[in-house]
């Protein structure tokens, strides 16, 4: 499902001003933007809100196919076609093309330059030619390498970007043909090219492949073909061989629908071969392949729809990268990025598809259109549709799945992300007339609209005759009018703060009433953050600190609706919360304390978040009105808890006659266990009322009262700063009942509740000895240790503490500070 809200993600827009229609455009970096149109390819400077400016423009060989720009190597590459002939050509140093007139060098690929002209390369433009055997149809750039594919018929062939060093201060850009992959049956209209990983698309199929560069496999690739998977099954071959035979005018034999995820899309009948085309061994990069994806579609004859209406589109692999990952001067260099996630989308006209391809083939979300798409394109934020007069933005799951990638704690009681399953939304539908073409770079959307003179059908075919594959288009008259009128727009999406804080008030209308809706903008707002700050390499510099504000202002809001609503994932506000770096105080300030009917209800996820937070050593200390109103909370929505939350170090604060008050409330309400009793006597000490004091540690055994501290130890040690503190009840025990406490802090050590060390530096803390002085009670504790039979590492190191104080005792002369627990006979 798709939930719809009316947000403004798209801000100021302007128009290009081009001399020609665009025929083809791309963005370039982060501060340009091509357009082809007839024989030539104009170059805007795009800078933030200031107006676009022509920057340079260079002709081509022909008109321009395809387009493509490379941010790694900084260079334009295009597909020319002239006379009937197709071209592919690399645009270099493009940057110092001043003049339309300046002078251009044309080399062939792996030419090598000789040093006498090496200083001609560095200060104009330089064209690439590269010469294939079959005409390219379309071409991917890799953008953390700067690798190319091409498509060709059956075929894809691997540039891989080199430098040619000139001297020590000087090198030029360079392609070398590395790799053919090829493809049976399959002619690839879209292809998207990704450090290894290769998605090609045709018509109806889309097949995702990753090029493992694993040496172990090297005898998978030569210099001639070698087939890496099995061919199509015999029966699937008598269907491909009978449907040459049986396909007439009348008929059309339609494979049926399929996807294959994993190891299991080796099963497609896709045959993939590596062939290397390196001069040697040694420049070989990729050694076999690894199928990924394989998902094929069949049209709907029933519909009779004409072909062009089920045709993919808008093949994408989108990378994100590790938010570390930058350079010594704060960028994001793309030789130095690191994948973390990768995703891979495409569409049919009325829904799309994303999914994520790295550690596991998974299918994240599907889109449905509301009207016929054109084509669509995926950024890390945003999925961005276009019809014919729709301009349409949804939500995308890519930064929740990238975040379980680079942080293991996410989806712990520590940190938390909204889930990849999660509904996406439609944050706007912009009207736009007449949108034919869409491209995306930085913050900036192009968009080529064109209103369309009449066309009227020449002929009115049958059914039959449409679905005939001989005949897969209908002829358009075009009446003899004027040329429609065109617009190559640049909209600028708003800031993701801007947006965030829009979203955050829309969120406010949900609030009274208290349903999932606010929960899902609100998760929505906080992805959107995430992904902002994952894409680092796009902000601006001070942008880190606001968007860094924003994310915890998010993971509170979060808390907020986690702890107030009734919803099974009520867990969840321990972990915002945890994330906001809000204060315990300042969760509970915020609270709605104010009972309606007199009988106030506390929701599940607030008392999750507090009573976790209560059981951790937190350092920070409630004041008595809100330590009280958490006594109270827990009395009446779980007063089991109420004797472990008395203990926590934050309560210190609370009245103690106010505790006293709520466990009595325990008792005459049934419940009775030696942690009441122990907090009780604790509370009564604190008070000054030794009677009751005495009166509840004679009600129970001394067994039992060494098994009521150890299951909550805190009634004796506390953590504050990393420092241990006895407590008031321990100080008391020192005096009173010695062998009670040694008791339980054994009881302690043996149930793995405290350490050795640790019990040592208790025992030091309490009789107040300096570290180089070892008190009585800490003797005994040893003893009590060597009687307990510990085991034999333990009692060696216990025989020389024990031996070693003994005879520093008797050579010192120095009488125990404390009169001892056991004689000697009792430890004979």
């Amino acid at each position: 499902m798709v939930h719809l809200y009316n947000l403004h993600p798209f801000g100021s827009q302007q128009v290009v001003p081009c001399k020609q229609e665009p025929e083809q455009f791309c963005g370039g970096g982060r501060d340009a933007l091509f357009v082809a149109a007839g024989c030539k390819v104009e170059a805007f400077a795009v800078s933030g809100q200031e107006l676009c400016q022509p920057r340079c423009a260079f002709s081509t060989l022909g008109r321009v196919l395809r387009l493509a720009y490379s941010e790694a190597g900084d260079y334009l590459v295009a597909i020319e076609e002239k006379n009937k002939a197709t071209f592919l050509r690399a645009y270099v140093n493009w940057r110092s093309k001043r003049t339309e007139n300046s002078r251009v060098c044309i080399r062939m690929i792996g030419h090598n330059v000789e040093a006498p002209f090496s200083e001609t390369f560095r200060d104009q433009m330089s064209i690439i030619e590269m010469p294939l055997s079959e005409p390219p149809l379309c071409i991917s750039c890799c953008p953390v390498k700067g690798d190319l594919l091409v498509g060709c018929t059956n075929k894809l062939v691997l540039f891989s970007l080199t430098y040619q060093i000139i001297n020590e201060e000087f090198s030029i850009l360079d392609f070398e043909r590395s790799l053919i992959i090829h493809i049976d049956n399959i002619t690839p209209t879209e292809i998207s090219f990704c450090t290894g990983y290769v998605a090609v698309m045709s018509d109806l199929e889309v097949l995702v492949l990753k090029l493992e560069s694993d040496p172990k496999n090297r005898g998978s690739v030569n210099h001639h073909p070698h087939k890496t998977n099995s061919p199509m099954k015999p029966a699937e071959e008598g269907i491909s061989n009978e449907t040459s035979h049986l396909e007439s005018d009348d008929f059309v034999m339609c494979q049926k629908p399929m996807e294959l995820l994993g190891e299991k899309s080796k099963q497609s009948g896709v045959s993939v071969t590596l062939e290397s085309t390196g001069l040697t061994d040694e420049k070989i990069k990729y050694f076999h392949v690894q199928h990924l994806l394989y998902r094929r579609f069949a049209p709907d004859i029933s519909s009779y729809v004409l072909p062009d209406d089920i045709k993919l589109h808008s093949l994408q692999l989108l990378p994100i990268y590790h938010t570390g990952s930058l350079s010594s001067n704060g960028k994001n260099s793309s030789q130095e990025k690191e994948l973390l996630s990768l995703f891979c989308f495409y569409s049919l006209p009325h829904v799309g598809y994303l999914y994520m391809v790295v550690k596991s083939v998974e299918l994240m979300s599907i889109y449905q259109y509301p009207e016929k798409s054109q084509q669509a394109v995926l950024t890390p934020q945003f999925l961005h549709v276009i019809t014919s007069n729709n301009l349409q933005c949804f939500t995308v799951r890519c930064s929740a799945a990238a975040a379980r990638e680079e942080d293991p704690y996410v989806d712990t009681t520590l940190k938390a992300c909204p889930p990849v399953s999660m509904d996406v939304c439609a944050l706007r539908i912009q009207l736009f007339i007449g949108l034919k073409a869409i491209c995306h770079f930085k913050n900036h959307i192009i968009l080529l609209s064109k209103a369309d003179p009449e066309a009227i059908p020449e002929r009115r075919e049958s059914p039959k005759r449409l679905l005939s594959r001989r005949d897969t288009s209908v002829k358009l008259q075009t009446p003899p009018v004027a040329e429609a009128g065109w617009n190559l727009y640049i909209v600028n999406t708003v800031p993701p703060v801007q947006l965030y804080k829009e979203m955050v008030d829309y969120s406010n209308s949900y609030k009274t009433v208290k349903t999932q809706s606010c929960i899902h903008l609100l998760s929505e707002a906080h992805l959107l953050v995430r992904a902002a700050l994952m894409d680092a390499h796009q902000l601006e510099p001070g942008e880190k600190a606001e968007l860094l504000e924003a994310f915890k202002e998010s993971c509170g809001h979060l808390g907020d609706c986690y702890s107030r609503l009734d919803t099974q994932h009520a867990h969840l506000a321990l972990p915002y919360y945890k994330m906001s770096g809000l204060s315990m105080a300042e969760v509970l300030a915020q609270v709605d304390w104010a009972a309606e009917d007199g009988s106030q209800k506390y929701e599940r996820g607030l008392i999750f978040y507090i009573n976790h937070s209560l059981h951790e050593n937190l350092d920070e200390d409630l004041s008595e009105e809100l330590a009280a109103k958490v006594v109270q909370m827990f009395h009446v929505a779980e007063p089991k808890q109420l004797p472990y939350i008395l203990c926590s170090p934050s309560m210190k604060n609370i009245n103690p006659l106010t505790a006293m008050n709520y466990l009595r409330k325990l008792d005459t309400s049934g419940f009775s266990s030696i942690l009441v009793t122990l907090a009780k006597a604790a509370m009564a000490l604190k008070i000054g009322d030794l009677e009751t004091h005495r009166k509840e540690m004679k009600s129970h055994s001394e067994m039992k009262l060494v098994c009521g501290f150890i299951l909550e130890p805190r009634l004796l040690i506390q953590q504050q700063k990393g420092q241990i503190f006895p407590t008031e009840l321990a100080v008391h025990l020192k005096e009173t009942q010695p062998g009670l406490l040694v008791a339980s802090i054994l009881g302690l050590q043996k149930n793995n509740k405290m350490g050795i060390e640790e019990a040592d530096s208790f025992f030091k803390v309490l009789c107040g000895k300096d570290e180089d002085m070892i008190p009585q009670l800490l003797v005994d504790f040893w003893e009590a240790q060597l009687v307990a039979c510990l085991p034999d590492v333990v009692l060696q190191e216990l025989f020389f503490k024990l031996t070693s104080h003994y005879i520093w005792r008797l050579s010192k002369g120095q009488p125990p500070d404390s009169t001892p627990l056991r004689t000697s006979e009792d430890l004979v």
